[in-house]
């Protein structure tokens, strides 16, 4: 008998790469030397043009998508935006694991959230499951010195995990019925409308010289990494989805340690065993059902 019943399994994979390549992110968003808003308005530019020439060749149908849903898709647009801008002065104001880590509150926000938008009915192990990946990632945290730009990255994270939370809430109807590419060309056009007025300010020089990271940000990160987690919302509900993301603070950190030299202690891997336990507790669940 397989392990997973139909493509679960597949689907779990797909949803891990995802998780993966956003998780990306963190190293990018430390080393990007650019204001936070101009950063995202070339990240959505870039994965716009490249997400579109996609949808086009697919023959995929975005102008009814807009038309179907325009306020959700809009507003879900702008929280998106505001995630990102968030998420990143989070990283330049502290460092990829507080960043991270301040963020990854958001699949508890979401366990919470979830019920009151219809979606799923609360389920008690989401509140255990979250309050243990809670514990995990207060372990991996380091000490934070609230006196100083600590406090504001700290606060930046969390916002950022709330909008994130909305966002990924208003779509999931959307995402029963649409694939993760055509909505994400959609939502980044409505980021880099949002931030065109910042966009337009960059320095070329700048521009130029951090030119590659932003091209990885938009292709691997984005248009790969979000149209991913987007489509697994088709087979998962956004709370096990957000759950299961929770892999992502560990994928940055292993990041951090290889291209940062950011060795973790006992107590990170002590808090990353706790985190990856909840994930299985999940997947397991997931399988059995």
């Amino acid at each position: 008998m397989p392990l997973f019943k139909n493509d679960t399994f597949r689907d779990l994979v797909l949803l891990n790469l995802g998780i993966l390549c956003i998780s990306t992110s963190g190293i990018l968003g430390r080393t990007i030397y650019l204001d936070p808003t101009q950063t995202i308005f070339w990240r959505a530019l870039i994965a716009f043009f490249c997400l579109l020439g996609i949808t086009l060749l697919q023959r995929k149908k975005i102008y009814h998508l807009c038309i179907s849903a325009p306020w959700p898709l809009l507003i879900s647009g702008i929280l998106l935006g505001l995630h990102w801008v968030t998420y990143f002065f989070a990283l330049q104001w502290s460092s990829v694991a507080i960043g991270m880590l301040s963020l990854y509150t958001f699949p508890i926000i979401t366990a919470f959230l979830e019920p009151f938008f219809g979606h799923e009915t609360f389920k008690t192990k989401h509140l255990y499951l979250g309050l243990a990946m809670l514990f995990g990632i207060y372990l991996i945290s380091p000490e934070i010195d609230w006196e100083n730009q600590q406090f504001l990255a700290v606060a930046m994270g969390v916002f950022s995990a709330f909008c994130f939370a909305f966002r990924n809430l208003l779509i999931k109807k959307l995402s029963k019925v649409n694939d993760g590419q055509s909505i994400m060309t959609v939502q980044v056009a409505i980021v880099g409308v949002f931030l065109l007025p910042w966009g337009i300010q960059s320095d070329s020089a700048i521009l130029l010289e951090n030119s590659s990271q932003l091209f990885f940000l938009a292709l691997v990160t984005t248009v790969i990494g979000h149209s991913l987690f987007l489509q697994s919302f088709q087979k998962f509900s956004i709370t096990t989805a957000s759950l299961i993301s929770c892999m992502q603070p560990l994928y940055g950190i292993i990041m951090g340690f290889v291209f940062l030299d950011e060795l973790p202690d006992i107590k990170t891997l002590f808090g990353g065993a706790i985190i990856l336990t909840a994930v299985g507790w999940e997947i397991y669940s997931i399988q059995k059902k």
